[in-house]
């Protein structure tokens, strides 16, 4: 596979699995109502964020596929995180399960923090990329939790 379809496919699965959950979640998003933590963005943020997230994670994951540089550990731990991802949010808006929201999310930070290690073991531009990720991931635990503690 030549290497622009190699980042087309890892830019656009990640950008896939956030517009389902987005289309998932959101009749169920109840941001608005709820009593949020200091530095809480509006709500038209996260999209915009989450969409930025998922194409620097196709691309990062793009950059290992599209050199050789990916294994089953790379591949498991990415795919994995993903998931988890996902589940955050029916978990948190759909089924309103905010105390398990908490310990998921921090299961997704430590994935991720994982991922981070390994991509940056084969290419480092691949892992540093992934750093605005663990960013937000690690301010979504704390709105999660501030979430959680005011409502």
């Amino acid at each position: 596979m030549n290497k622009i379809w190699i980042y087309i496919k890892s830019i656009l699965i990640p950008v896939a699995v956030g517009g389902i959950v987005g289309f998932i979640t959101s009749k169920f998003i109840d941001y608005e109502t709820l009593v949020k933590p200091f530095l809480s963005p509006p709500a038209a943020v996260f999209p915009i964020v989450w969409t930025i997230l998922y194409i620097l994670m196709g691309v990062s994951y793009g950059i290992l596929k599209s050199n050789g540089q990916t294994d089953s550990q790379i591949d498991f731990i990415y795919y994995l995180q993903l998931g988890v991802n996902a589940l955050w949010s029916i978990f948190f808006f759909v089924f309103k399960w905010r105390l398990f929201s908490i310990l998921w999310i921090i299961l997704l930070a430590l994935l991720v923090i994982s991922m981070i290690r390994l991509f940056l073991e084969k290419n480092r531009l691949a892992g540093l990329l992934q750093l605005p990720y663990i960013a937000w991931v690690l301010f979504a635990t704390y709105l999660t939790i501030g979430v959680y503690i005011l409502n």
